[in-house]
């Protein structure tokens, strides 16, 4: 193309595919100052023009402000400084259109009113010093005025949720429901009961030996649950009677009779007392948000075993 040929603003359009009114507004903000003018003052531009006006669209397309591409038309900055900036932008822009539409899915999911939907933005846009600070209180409530076990309680509290930078839109999710379910009444006073059951055990002496047999069986007791459950059986069949008398050998205080019913029954009351399924969902919704393996519900397993104590 020869360096001579001029082009109106209608001959930039028609190669651009830019509106006139868009190539004016440039050319009247400096963005793309004509080459010369007619003897009647109409603008012409030659192919440098051209050339500017495409970098200009390619800018505008990117999102680019007009300020920062007349500082890189100006060479004021690089298109590498610029691109930067607007990617740190858009990653932004990007992280809290994610947050809002977590926030949306679960409107949708639980038909919120107003001002559940306000808590709901606010607990997704929680920073992380904040999110560690809510399972912290959580779990010092739950503690308090308790004789507990530190090591025990320890653990628990020890486990934060933590939002990458990039979290899923399961994570964001997940994240709204475990902030909620933490602020939940019910919940609280579901593990704080469990708590004080802990805490009544330990200062009667009755704590250790139970606490023991099931932390050191309760994954075999839930696999010959689920095993009896995928085979058929009822809770009072051979096999019901022989996970509840396993259990029941275990966990059996000195002089308590492991075949006494009564003696069944306080265990299985026992056991019931912490198999809220909020408690596993809260373990479950962890998961989920700090990228975890998944946690299967043992729901269907632990009421087989509760209803196998109780049976025998």
């Amino acid at each position: 193309m020869p360096a001579t040929t001029v082009f109106t603003i209608g001959e930039l359009s028609r190669r651009t595919g830019l509106p006139v009114k868009t190539i004016r507004f440039y050319s009247d903000e400096g963005l793309l100052p004509p080459t010369q003018r007619t003897g009647a003052g109409y603008r012409l531009y030659d192919a440098h023009a051209l050339a500017r006006l495409e970098l200009v669209r390619t800018l505008r397309e990117l999102g680019i402000g007009l300020p920062d591409v007349s500082r890189a038309l100006a060479r004021e900055t690089t298109v590498r400084d610029l691109a930067t900036s607007h990617v740190d932008a858009l990653d932004e822009q990007i992280r809290r259109l994610r947050l809002r539409r977590a926030v949306l899915r679960a409107v949708l999911k639980r038909d919120s009113e107003l001002e559940e939907v306000k808590l709901m933005n606010r607990i997704a846009q929680m920073p992380d010093e904040e999110r560690r600070r809510l399972v912290d209180e959580f779990w010092a409530e739950m503690m308090e005025g308790l004789d507990v076990d530190p090591e025990f309680y320890a653990r628990m509290q020890s486990a934060k949720p933590d939002l990458p930078d990039d979290p899923t839109p399961e994570q964001l999710e997940a994240w709204i429901e475990f902030a909620e379910l933490v602020r939940d009444p019910g919940f609280r006073q579901s593990i704080r009961t469990m708590s004080e059951r802990h805490s009544a055990t330990r200062e009667a002496g009755e704590y250790e030996r139970p606490s023991k047999a099931q932390q050191e069986n309760w994954e075999a007791w839930m696999t010959d649950a689920r095993s009896a459950l995928d085979a058929g059986h009822a809770p009072g069949s051979p096999a019901g009677r022989a996970l509840a008398d396993a259990i029941a050998t275990a966990s059996a205080l000195p002089g308590q009779d492991p075949a006494d019913p009564a003696v069944r029954y306080k265990m299985a009351d026992g056991i019931a007392v912490g198999a809220d399924p909020r408690a596993e969902r809260y373990w479950q919704l962890l998961a989920t948000i700090n990228g975890w393996p998944a946690i299967p519900s043992r729901q269907d397993e632990v009421q087989f075993l509760l209803a196998a104590l109780r049976a025998s």
